[in-house]
């Protein structure tokens, strides 16, 4: 008897979840679909779709404004994922050790650049990064360095646009890292004082161990993210000085929204898509060797 109750609630459980399932599925599946066979076509969005096989994969492969793009991103991405993760989780250790309304003060304090927009974000830093009437160069000239550029370098807008990003983001995910720090049981760092473990010790042994699935949670979605990056660059550069912030999904909407080449700039973020999923795919594995390398040890 109670293990048909069991089924029973087990059935209703499925039952109850199952219109939302098929609504997620179908609009994930559809959508990857629809955008595919988008990008077997030239298309302006206005006219008549007129298929053309595999043309804009094949013009893909010789454009060298999207394989700018591409790089561009990439440098993007190993630029503020591992500082995301660096600073978010010092943040989240420096919140972790102060107890009581400091404790609290801080985690809202960080917590919230996540709660402004990022288009009012980029636009507030786009006025500090003025050249000439910026806080920023104004702090810069009181330690006598000079005048910077910043948006208007090649140099150094793609660096600057990311402190932006990195600004907006880092407290939320400093809140994901100090769940996980509060779940490790308090007995594991007083066993590794009895043993004569130093900070340094506990949080390579105990701490990173501990919060590695976290940690792959983190990277894995910042990662995403960087790849994603829109706001920012449309705000502050619009993909210059000299196409130096030209991201891809930046030149995906160019090629959609300027240049009306629909099926193209489907073609381009399929790619996109599949270069995400690699990443993706890559973190993952190496994340799951490590972990049967910790377990083997």
């Amino acid at each position: 008897m109670k293990n048909k109750n069991r089924r029973s609630e087990i059935l209703t459980a499925y039952f109850m979840l199952l219109p939302n399932l098929i609504l997620f599925l179908v609009f994930l599946f559809f959508s990857i679909g629809y955008a595919f066979f988008v990008s077997l076509h030239d298309w302006n969005g206005i006219s008549s779709m007129k298929f053309v096989k595999f043309h804009n994969y094949v013009s893909l492969l010789s454009d060298d404004k999207f394989w700018h793009s591409l790089w561009v991103t990439l440098k993007y991405t190993l630029v503020y994922v591992p500082s995301v993760y660096v600073i978010a989780l010092a943040l989240a250790l420096m919140v972790n050790a102060v107890k009581g309304f400091y404790h609290r003060l801080l985690r809202t304090v960080f917590f919230l650049p996540f709660a402004v927009s990022s288009v009012v974000a980029g636009l507030t830093w786009s006025f500090m990064y003025d050249p000439k009437r910026g806080y920023f160069n104004q702090i810069l000239n009181m330690f006598g360095i000079g005048n910077q550029s910043f948006l208007a370098s090649m140099d150094q807008a793609l660096y600057a646009v990311a402190a932006v990003g990195i600004w907006l983001v880092v407290g939320y995910n400093m809140i994901i890292f100090l769940t996980a720090l509060k779940d490790i049981p308090k007995s594991y760092f007083e066993a590794a004082e009895i043993d004569g473990a130093n900070s340094f010790v506990k949080f390579f042994r105990i701490t990173l161990p501990s919060i590695k699935n976290i940690s792959v949670f983190v990277l894995i979605v910042t990662t995403i993210g960087s790849f994603q990056v829109f706001d920012q660059i449309k705000v502050m550069t619009g993909g210059g000085p000299a196409q130096a912030t030209n991201v891809s999904v930046y030149y995906i909407y160019q090629q959609a929204f300027e240049l009306n080449k629909i099926g193209y700039a489907t073609a381009v973020s399929f790619i996109l898509f599949l270069v995400i999923l690699l990443f993706s795919m890559v973190q993952f594995k190496f994340y799951s060797l490590q972990d049967e390398d910790g377990r083997k040890s």
